[in-house]
């Protein structure tokens, strides 16, 4: 009988709810428009960047790419900033960068990480090409 009572106290239909977890803040909807491959806003633009790393520094290279992103994706205007390696051929990288607007890509050429980046890249590369793009489908 005492079993019977403390499976009837402990009735989770009789207890009290538990107060729900705080949600983490959605991102914003053109953020991710833009990551899942949907209609990017009007004002978008995509930069497409091939960089050839000098002989002998691609590992460094890799390295200070990596830092960029991070820092790069918390910015305002970032709706994506993604990292690729070649493969054919081998050793070269290639950042595809959606913002929200030139302005937004503006804006990112005057934060620290990219200026730390841009002090250092010529030591790098061999060839860097940039190509800004918008959307049409």
């Amino acid at each position: 009988m005492t079993c019977v009572r403390n499976i009837l106290r402990y009735n989770p239909a009789t207890m009290p709810k538990r107060k729900a977890k705080p949600r983490k803040p959605a991102r914003s909807k053109s953020r991710k428009k833009g990551a899942s491959g949907g209609k990017l806003p009007k004002d978008a633009v995509t930069l497409i960047v091939i960089l050839r790393p000098r002989e002998g520094q691609e590992i460094l290279l890799e390295a200070e790419l990596r830092a960029l992103i991070n820092p790069t994706r918390k910015e305002e205007g970032c709706i994506s900033y993604e990292l690729h390696r070649a493969v054919d051929p081998p050793g070269g990288f290639m950042l595809r960068e959606v913002w929200a607007s030139r302005e937004a890509h503006s804006e990112h050429m005057h934060t620290p990480h990219f200026l730390r980046w841009n002090a250092r890249k010529d030591a790098l590369l061999t060839s860097r090409d940039a190509t800004f793009w918008k959307q049409i489908a």
